[in-house]
C-alpha cells in the first residue's frame, strides 16, 4: 500500500496551503488551483484514516494548510494591527482546522462515503455561520475566489458565494477519488470513465451556464448618472487629525469637476465626516450648511456621505450604550452613512456589520471588561451601535442600498437591501489602512459579486484603493488608481428586479449548518455505539 512518511505528509499540507494562496485574488490570482488545492490535505487525511493513525495528525495538517492560506492572503492586516492581524491568523486557521477536523471524525464513525459528504456540508455550515455570529470573519470564504472571473460565477444570482465553495469542494473531492484510485490502489485510467465523466459535467456545466449568460445578459433598468469621489486623505495622519473644511473642500471640488445637472448622485467615502457629532444636532454643526452651499451647484443631485456620528438615550439601549460621564443618561457612537437629499434633508443609516476588534469587541456583550481591549485605528474605537436589520434610503423615489466598507463582503446583508427595495449598491469605504497591498484589490473585487448576486450596479466611493463602477454583470466599467485623488462619472442602469438569490438568499446556508448539527450528533451516537461494541467484546 503506498505510503507517506511524516515528511511527505507536511510537505503535501504545505502544497495545499500555497495552491490555496496562489489561487485567491491578487495574492496570486490564478484561480484554476482553487479546483485541486485542498487534494494533497485530503491525501494527508486518508493516509491518516486508513492507517488509523492518531485523530489529532488530521488538525496538526489541516492547520498548517490553512494557516499558511490565512497568512498568505490576507497578511496585509498587519498594516493596520499587528495584533490584530495575529489574531485573525491564528483563530480563522484554528476555527477551519476545527471544521477538516470534525469532517475526519465523522469518516472515522461512519465511514468515508458519509466522511466525504460530510466535508462539503460542514464547510458550507461553516461558512455560512462565519457570516453571522461573534468572531464572523467571511473574507476568505472559498467562493470568493472568483471575484475576478464574473464570466463563470453569472450563476452566484442564483446561489451566492455559497454556491461557489460547494462547487470548489465538489470538485475537489472528485479529483482526489481520480488521484487516490490510480496512484494510489494503482487502478487503470479506464476504471474511472464514471468518476471522470461526473468531474467534467461538474466543471462543464456551471461554466456553460455561465457562460452564456454573460454573453446573452441585457441590462436591466432606467440610467441613473452618478459621481464619486476619492479624496485621497492619508488616514493614520491626516483624516482624523487635519481640517474638516479643507478635506470636505477637497471632495466638494472634486465632485463640482464631473457632476452636471443630469447628476443624480454624487458619494463621497466612508467617515468623510470624521469627527463624531449628534445626528439630532446635525444642521447645527459647521459643516452641514458648508456642504448644503456646495451642493448647490449640483441642484438635482442628492449627496451620500460617510460620517461619524453619536445618538443620546435615556437609557441603555444595547452593548453600544455608553455611560455619559458626569450625566444622566448613555450614547451610542456609529459609523454611519450620511444622505443629504435632493430637498437638503438629512437621514442616516448606521454601519451593521462592524470590523472585528476596531468597531466590534466579540463577546463585550458578556464580559464587558473586554471593551477596554479595543484596536484603535483612526476615529472612535470600541464596539459601534448598529441598525436592528438592513436598511434602505429613498431619494427622488430612487432606492438604494448604502453600504459600508466590510459590509460589501455580506451576500445576504446586501441581499436583504436589494430585497427591501433597492435598485442600486453604493459602497463607501476607507481603503488606506493596508498600503498598496491585495487588501484594497480584494475588497474591490468582492463588490463584483455584490453585482452578480442581485444583477444591481455598483458605485463604489473608496478614500482611496480602488473606486470604481460595476455593471450588473460584475464587469468593471471605471477604476481609479491606488493614492491618487479623483473622481469619476457613470450613467448606471438602476434595476428594480430581484434574483432568485435576493429573493432567498443562503437558503442553502441554513439547511447546511442545520443538517451539520445533525450529522455530528449522528456521528456521535456511531461512534459511541461502536466503542461500547468493542467494549462488550472484550
Amino acid at each position: 500500500m503506498f505510503q507517506l512518511n511524516k515528511k511527505r505528509r507536511f510537505l503535501l499540507s504545505i502544497v495545499s496551503g500555497l495552491m490555496m494562496v496562489l489561487a485567491f485574488p491578487y495574492t496570486g490570482s490564478i484561480f484554476p488551483l482553487i479546483f485541486i488545492a485542498l487534494v494533497p490535505l485530503l491525501l494527508v487525511e486518508n493516509h491518516i484514516y486508513v492507517n488509523r493513525l492518531r485523530p489529532s495528525n488530521v488538525f496538526v495538517h489541516s492547520y498548517i494548510t490553512f494557516f499558511i492560506y490565512n497568512l498568505g492572503t490576507t497578511y496585509w492586516i498587519w498594516y493596520a494591527s499587528p495584533e490584530g492581524a495575529i489574531f485573525a491568523f491564528i483563530l480563522n486557521s484554528l476555527i477551519m482546522a476545527l471544521v477538516f477536523q470534525l469532517f475526519h471524525f465523522t469518516k472515522r464513525s461512519a465511514g468515508p462515503v458519509v466522511g466525504m459528504l460530510a466535508l462539503v456540508i460542514y464547510w458550507i455550515g461553516f461558512e455560512y455561520i462565519h457570516y453571522h455570529w461573534e468572531l464572523s470573519w467571511p473574507w476568505l470564504n472559498l467562493g470568493n475566489t472568483f471575484a475576478n472571473q464574473p464570466q463563470l460565477v453569472q450563476w452566484y444570482s442564483l446561489f451566492g458565494v455559497l454556491g461557489g465553495t460547494f462547487w470548489i469542494l465538489l470538485t475537489n473531492l472528485f479529483v482526489f477519488k481520480i488521484v487516490q484510485s490510480v496512484f494510489i490502489q494503482k487502478q487503470a485510467w479506464n476504471q474511472q470513465k464514471k468518476t471522470l465523466g461526473g468531474l467534467a459535467l461538474i466543471l462543464v456545466i456551471p461554466i456553460t451556464f455561465s457562460l452564456v449568460q454573460y454573453a446573452t445578459y441585457q441590462e436591466q433598468g432606467i440610467d441613473t448618472e452618478i459621481v464619486i469621489t476619492q479624496p485621497n486623505i492619508d488616514p493614520y495622519n491626516e483624516k482624523f487629525t487635519g481640517s474638516v473644511e479643507q478635506q470636505l473642500n477637497t471632495i466638494c471640488d472634486l465632485a463640482d469637476e464631473q457632476a452636471t445637472d443630469q447628476t443624480d448622485f454624487v458619494i463621497a467615502p466612508e467617515t468623510a465626516l470624521p469627527f463624531s457629532f449628534y445626528e439630532e444636532e446635525v444642521k447645527r454643526i459647521i459643516y452641514y450648511p458648508y456642504l448644503v452651499d456646495r451642493k448647490a451647484k449640483w441642484p438635482n443631485a442628492s449627496l451620500l456621505i460617510g460620517a461619524s456620528t453619536q445618538r443620546y438615550f435615556k437609557y441603555k439601549r444595547s452593548r453600544a450604550s455608553m455611560k455619559i460621564d458626569g450625566g444622566p443618561g448613555y450614547e451610542e457612537y456609529y459609523n454611519s452613512s450620511m444622505l443629504i437629499d435632493h430637498l437638503d434633508r438629512p437621514s442616516f443609516i448606521h454601519k451593521s456589520k462592524l470590523v472585528l476588534g476596531v468597531e466590534k469587541v466579540p463577546f463585550s456583550n458578556i464580559f464587558p471588561f473586554l471593551e477596554t481591549l479595543a484596536i484603535k485605528n483612526g476615529g472612535t474605537s470600541g464596539t459601534l451601535g448598529v441598525e436592528n436589520s438592513p436598511q434602505v434610503f429613498r431619494s427622488k423615489g430612487i432606492i438604494f442600498a448604502p453600504v459600508i466598507c466590510y459590509e460589501s463582503i455580506y451576500g445576504e446583508f446586501i441581499a436583504e437591501q436589494c430585497k427591501k427595495g433597492a435598485e442600486l449598491i453604493f459602497v463607501i469605504t476607507n481603503d488606506g489602512w493596508w498600503q498598496d497591498s491585495p487588501g484594497y484589490k480584494q475588497h474591490m473585487a468582492f463588490s463584483r459579486l455584490r453585482a452578480i448576486e442581485n444583477r444591481k450596479s455598483v458605485a463604489r466611493s473608496a478614500n482611496t484603493g480602488t473606486s470604481c463602477f460595476i455593471n450588473q454583470r460584475g464587469d468593471v466599467l471605471q477604476a481609479s488608481d491606488y493614492w491618487v485623488k479623483t473622481s469619476m462619472k457613470e450613467t448606471l442602469k438602476r434595476n428594480s428586479n430581484k434574483t432568485f438569490y435576493t429573493k432567498f438568499g443562503d437558503f442553502a446556508g441554513k439547511s447546511f449548518a442545520l443538517v451539520s448539527v445533525i450529522l455530528f450528533i449522528m456521528a456521535l451516537i456511531k461512534r459511541f455505539a461502536k466503542s461500547r461494541g468493542d467494549w462488550e467484546k472484550k
